[in-house]
């Protein structure tokens, strides 16, 4: 009789399958590691069916369909991410922001939220509000406690990454969502929240009802290696699509030198955030310039 569970984590060569609350050691089915492509697919937060053996262990012996899949580290079905930066120490910078959102919006996530911590130190109470129409933004203070308690509740379903460069203080943030955390997923705070890849181990932490994933260094990914290039680049600033429609060159336009540009003609209007579109415009530059 076939189970289905989760995998949780990769390590030694077996996947750790959870199935209700047990959390079951498997092998692959040989066909599947015959079939390179499907048998290099299974990673963390896969969907499988198992069938146990009677050592307790069990063997994978299919890969359901995923809903989406970052490229590293390899998780797949991840419901959202937490982009994390902060108000000043280190100074939020929008062309790193858009870059972050990028990424993600390539991986397909179910949610983008956009986390402002060290809010404490804003001279605006609607830090970085020009965003607002586009994703939700989550203002928080690891010192004063300020949207905390949003936080712990987002966290606390679904499977969420949290993302962001050095100095932030996600880890702050996260021992302030449970001050036992650290010690529950110390490795998260010491070695991944940096914005750097430094795990061989990829794994899914259970936070609540929910899971953390403990490896979320895409912030290191280049953008060709996602699968971005100067082709495809537009379709992840969301809010072109409202005006591509009037640009001359239909379909193939890329929104920087052509003549009569809807996607221009909305950045000079102010429909478009000026910003955005320079961060996309130095994007487009770089991706173009790689091979």
């Amino acid at each position: 009789m076939r189970e289905i569970g989760r995998v949780i984590k990769f390590y030694n060569s077996f996947f750790f399958v959870k199935v209700e609350a047990e959390i079951i050691p498997c092998k692959l089915r040989g066909l599947l590691k015959r079939d390179k492509k499907v048998g290099s697919a299974v990673c963390v937060g896969d969907f499988v069916e198992i069938s146990r053996l009677k050592d307790k262990s069990g063997v994978i012996e299919k890969i359901q369909s995923r809903r989406n899949l970052l490229i590293r580290p390899l998780v797949a079905n991840v419901d959202r991410v937490i982009l994390t930066f902060a108000v000043d120490a280190p100074k939020l910078h929008p062309l790193l922001l858009n870059r972050f959102i990028v990424l993600a919006e390539k991986s397909a996530l179910d949610e983008i939220i956009i986390c402002v911590n060290k809010i404490d130190l804003a001279t605006e109470k609607n830090f970085l509000s020009e965003y607002e129409s586009l994703y939700k933004i989550l203002r928080v203070s690891a010192v004063n406690g300020e949207g905390i308690d949003d936080l712990r509740k987002i966290l606390s379903s679904g499977v969420t990454v949290l993302a962001g460069p050095s100095g932030v203080g996600k880890s702050s943030l996260l021992n302030a969502v449970d001050k036992n955390l650290k010690l529950k997923v110390g490795k998260v705070s010491e070695k991944i929240l940096r914005g750097k890849h430094t795990t061989r181990v990829s794994e899914l932490i259970e936070f609540g009802d929910g899971f953390l994933v403990d490896t979320p260094g895409f912030s290191a990914v280049d953008l060709l290696e996602a699968g971005i290039d100067k082709n495809n680049l537009r379709h992840y600033f969301k809010e072109f699509a409202d005006f591509a429609g009037a640009c001359k060159f239909l379909n193939v336009c890329s929104h920087s030198h052509e003549p009569d540009c809807g996607v221009k003609a909305a950045v000079d209007g102010g429909k478009i955030l000026r910003e955005r579109y320079e961060s996309y415009l130095t994007l487009l530059e770089e991706v173009g310039n790689q091979r």
